[in-house]
């Protein structure tokens, strides 16, 4: 199944090594799945040493003697190519205790949506959440899905540490702080799952294409 095709990326050089396929706004779940399947061709392919998948985008970092000059137009016929059917997701359930002192801006967004904070916390775990990409930070998984009445602008000034597992609206998308690090989404709650763990195999247990469901848990 091919679908997009007539909204064809743009392909430029990031550097000297390393090319970016790009396509054009808005991101939805076909296209991630045709990036994350040409992504997988990729890896295999003795010309790049390293293939990540972003949000409508895929950044490849060539390998010494890569044959540079033909890989655009390459990449071009890969990506007409690349087929974007759907495969079993994994159903990776976290916990969350949402507002209190686990999400600080529960009543913000609330305010800002016109629902009142349980409204929100319903809203926003029954929705079933798609791994688009990781980035930010390690183990930071960007997820489609958000029910569009919860969309919430970022904070106006950012904060300076926001706790692990903090569970966060920023616009039209929702995430989890895999470590406690600066930023400038809404916190609604906070997870104990261990979203980042170098000492494990594999050091982030969610990956593109995962469903993610979060589960309302009463604070301890």
């Amino acid at each position: 199944m091919q679908s997009d095709s007539s909204s064809p990326p743009a392909i430029h050089w990031l550097g000297a090594q390393a090319l970016v396929l790009e396509l054009p706004p808005p991101a939805t779940l076909d296209r991630q799945r045709r990036i994350w399947r040409l992504a997988e061709q990729l890896r295999a392919d003795s010309d790049f040493r390293e293939v990540i998948p972003g949000m409508n985008n895929l950044t490849l970092e060539l390998r010494p003697g890569a044959n540079a000059s033909a890989l655009p137009a390459r990449l071009r016929r890969l990506w007409q190519r690349a087929d974007g059917a759907e495969e079993a997701a994994r159903v990776v359930e976290i916990p969350v205790c949402y507002g209190g002192r686990h999400g600080p801006d529960l009543e913000i967004v609330a305010r800002h949506c016109g629902l009142a904070p349980d409204e929100v916390v319903a809203r926003h775990s029954a929705a079933r959440y798609t791994v688009f990409f990781l980035g930010f930070q390690p183990g930071f998984a960007y997820l489609g899905g958000l029910d569009p009445a919860l969309a919430a602008p970022r904070r106006a000034t950012p904060r300076q540490k926001v706790p692990a597992g903090s569970v966060a609206i920023g616009g039209s998308q929702t995430g989890i702080y895999p470590t406690a690090s600066p930023g400038g989404w809404q916190i609604i709650g906070r997870s104990d799952a261990v979203l980042f763990d170098p000492a494990r195999q594999p050091p982030c247990p969610l990956r593109p294409g995962d469903t993610v469901c979060f589960i309302p848990q009463e604070d301890a």
